[in-house]
């Protein structure tokens, strides 16, 4: 091949590949996802919130102010009082405790959700549940009247 013959296939390459992006992009789909994205951003801010603010405090309360974020172990060998101790003299940490608070922290955040998304979930079936049946044609009607006469005749 040529270099003329490479160049305007990769030529039309780079164009297919743009014309398929553009296509991409123009979808209905791709703005739905943007919109989810924005929506799910802003709903994390609220349920984190939920979760650091108000949900954490009685997690802390009901198990007497436990703190795993200071649970962890000093490779150096040494005992700390705290994990910034720990930090502050140089030593490498194992930070196990941190893992356990946001294992926990997710957890929880993915049960808000999950409540969450149940309760909407019943609304919904609720809003199809009055929707009315489409009223029946002419047609239909006279059809569903012939029907009913031939079996009474039989």
């Amino acid at each position: 091949m040529s270099k003329k013959e490479k160049l305007a296939n990769a030529k039309e390459k780079s164009l297919g590949f743009f014309g398929e992006f553009a296509a991409f992009i123009k979808r209905g789909n791709v703005v739905d996802m943007a919109v989810g994205v924005v929506i799910g951003s802003a709903f994390g801010a609220i349920v984190t919130s939920l979760v650091n603010d108000i949900i954490m405090p009685l997690v802390s309360l009901l198990t007497g102010g436990l703190d795993f974020s200071n649970w962890f172990i000093a490779l150096d060998g040494n005992k700390y009082a705290t994990l910034e101790a720990a930090q502050t003299a140089g030593a490498a940490t194992v930070n196990y405790g941190n893992l356990i608070s946001i294992i926990l922290n997710f957890v929880i955040v993915a049960l808000c959700i999950f409540v969450v998304i149940k309760a909407m979930n019943k609304f919904h079936k609720k809003e199809e549940v009055k929707e009315e049946a489409p009223a029946k044609s002419d047609e239909v009607v006279l059809l569903e009247e012939i029907r009913d006469l031939m079996k009474k005749g039989k």
